[in-house]
């Protein structure tokens, strides 16, 4: 009888013991959601303060399309007066015609000025008839561009209306990686949508867009949030969403935006003098490889290699070189060769500044005053004889001497170089040398014949690498060479 009340007494203190352990649990577990709850960001008094201040923006583009009529020998048949036939073939196939027709496209905006000025993307309004803006309390205007500028897709709009509710624009320097920020914009006219997300990198260059130092985030952006703002937990427009990097047209987890600073100067640029100014270095670069910075003797990959200077060019005047490293432009490290354009682009026109390059081993500091960046595109960087042939069974090479009709095809009249006929299989084949390059500096040696070439081989070490530049499609580009130990 002792024993079963023992064993009842330790049931009841067992069965006690786990009730405590579940209310503990449980306690932790009330307590680690209400702690959760209060460090996810609010964004509901945000979006009550500045959604007035986003604008829908839709845009009307008139079209001509010309239709074709019948060939000449073909002779519309000879039907009886009356036909409905007869119309039809008259109407459609007798001559040829321009029929009009209109487009329509939306995207979104934000109002920076009580007044009306709005900002938003080139994209959005180019080739635009008619643009009509839609404010969230549903009363729309007509609006007119005072200005825009393609290169960094940003559009100055204006409104004629007072009193408007505006937003507050912060600074895109201070953005930083992993921060909340809130989207407002159309999304497939879906108006005034709220999306929020954290930024992912800062710094992004894309593709064709050379002065955009683009913010990366992931919040959702689809087709119609095109120019509308990007804001931080402050209610501060940091951003203007710009693009999307997506294989189904969709998103897919990868926004860019404009930042604020960048299109604060192009809308002031656009306000005060209708057109947009940019510094101008004259330089062709690229990224520095593992393989390159090994041959120029980095300990890492880092900078921007200068493939080309532009004749008359701030860059000629400042006597850089094919072959330097960028590591510095105005104070300001340049770990990639994308991060020059936009420092060079935002420098003041007239402005001398200090750039630090790496050359054959060394660090130099060049002083240069910065250009203007011409506006024709003939800047397509330009890098747009006696027969005499050589072979090298070194780097697996067959080359032949430029003639001077190929120096002037190939715009190289000061320049030496020679013109690669054949690639064998070899350390030339792998360092992705390709039949029709011209190799113009090898190891650091301008390349003045086939002869020259041959000698500059015989010299080379084994086991290491070497830059070589050659010209490819018009364009300089260099290669890290290494001939087997």
């Amino acid at each position: 009888m002792k024993s079963i009340r023992v064993c009842q007494q330790y049931k009841f203190w067992h069965t006690l013991n786990l009730f405590r352990i579940a209310l503990l649990i449980l306690g932790f577990l009330t307590f680690k959601i209400a702690y959760a709850a209060q460090t996810l960001p609010e964004f509901t008094e945000l979006v009550e303060e500045y959604r007035p201040a986003v604008v829908n923006i839709s845009t009307t583009q008139k079209r001509t399309q010309r239709q074709l009529g019948l060939p000449k020998q073909f002779q519309i048949p000879d039907l009886p007066e009356g036909s409905p036939f007869q119309d039809f073939f008259r109407r459609f196939f007798d001559e040829d015609r321009a029929e009009e027709f209109e487009t329509n496209s939306l995207g979104s905006g934000f109002i920076i000025s009580k007044d009306g000025d709005i900002i938003s993307n080139h994209h959005v309004v180019k080739d635009a008839d008619e643009i009509i803006v839609r404010l969230s309390d549903r009363r729309e205007f007509k609006a007119e561009i005072i200005g825009v500028d393609e290169k960094s897709d940003i559009a100055l709009l204006k409104i004629k209306a007072n009193d408007l509710p505006t937003v507050e624009l912060g600074i895109g320097e201070e953005v930083e990686v992993g921060e909340w920020v809130l989207a407002i914009g159309s999304p497939f006219g879906f108006d005034h949508s709220v999306t929020a997300g954290i930024v992912s990198a800062k710094g992004r260059s894309l593709p064709r867009e050379n002065y955009v130092p683009f913010i990366q985030t992931d919040v959702a952006i689809n087709p119609g949030n095109s120019g509308g703002p990007l804001f931080n937990l402050d209610g501060k427009v940091i951003g203007v969403n710009a693009q999307i990097y997506s294989r189904s047209g969709g998103f897919m987890g990868l926004s860019f935006a404009i930042p604020i600073d960048v299109a604060v100067d192009v809308t002031n640029q656009l306000r005060e003098r209708g057109r947009v100014s940019r510094g101008w270095l004259g330089l062709l670069v690229q990224d520095v490889t593992r393989e390159l910075a090994e041959s120029f003797g980095m300990e890492k990959p880092m900078g921007a290699l200068v493939a080309k200077v532009l004749s008359e060019s701030p860059a000629k005047r400042a006597e850089f070189q094919v072959g330097d490293v960028v590591l510095q432009f105005n104070g300001k490290n340049v770990h990639h060769s994308s991060d020059l354009p936009p420092m060079v682009g935002s420098t003041k026109v007239g402005s001398r500044v200090p750039i630090v390059v790496l050359r054959n081993g060394k660090s130099k500091t060049l002083h240069v005053v910065i250009d203007e960046l011409p506006e024709d595109e003939n800047l397509k960087l330009a890098a747009k004889g006696n027969g005499a042939t050589a072979t090298d069974n070194r780097l697996g090479l067959v080359v032949r001497n430029l003639t001077s009709k190929q120096r002037e095809n190939y715009e190289l009249k000061d320049k030496n170089g020679v013109l690669v006929e054949k690639v064998k299989e070899g350390p030339a084949y792998k360092a992705g040398i390709r039949k029709g390059d011209i190799i113009l500096i090898l190891n650091n040696q301008e390349v003045k014949n086939s002869q020259h070439l041959r000698q500059l081989v015989v010299d080379l070490p084994s086991g290491k690498m070497i830059p070589v530049l050659v010209q490819r499609r018009g364009s300089p580009i260099f290669l890290a060479l290494k001939i087997p130990e």
